[in-house]
């Protein structure tokens, strides 16, 4: 089983990327004023679009949209589960290390 890099970097750069930009955007929204939040709509907007273009890339349109990508640029279908695995390992991992640097820091 060949692990193809990009298209995991990829899936998880916009997978990310539009959680974060969705994220970032209603908190602009709600708590800002005038201009910050006609942005905070604007991130709000990116995040959706790269958000649909993540789930064509991992072929969750087959019903909507006719054609999956085959072998391109976007085809995520065989690396979500890994790329999800390893950032959750990567947080559970962060918070570990984060819970035992405050209990020693608190202890000492």
């Amino acid at each position: 089983m060949e692990v193809n890099y990009v298209a995991q970097f990829l899936s998880m750069l916009t997978l990310v990327f539009a959680i974060a930009s969705i994220v970032a955007g209603i908190f602009t929204a709600y708590f800002g004023s005038g201009k910050s939040r006609g942005v905070g709509v604007g991130l709000i907007i990116i995040g959706l679009l790269v958000f649909v273009i993540f789930l064509y890339g991992a072929g969750l349109l087959e019903s909507i949209i006719d054609t999956v990508p085959d072998e391109g640029i976007l085809d995520f279908s065989g690396t979500i589960v890994q790329g999800v695995v390893a950032i959750g390992g990567a947080i559970v991992g962060a918070v570990i290390a984060l819970g035992i640097f405050l209990l020693a820091i608190m202890k000492a």
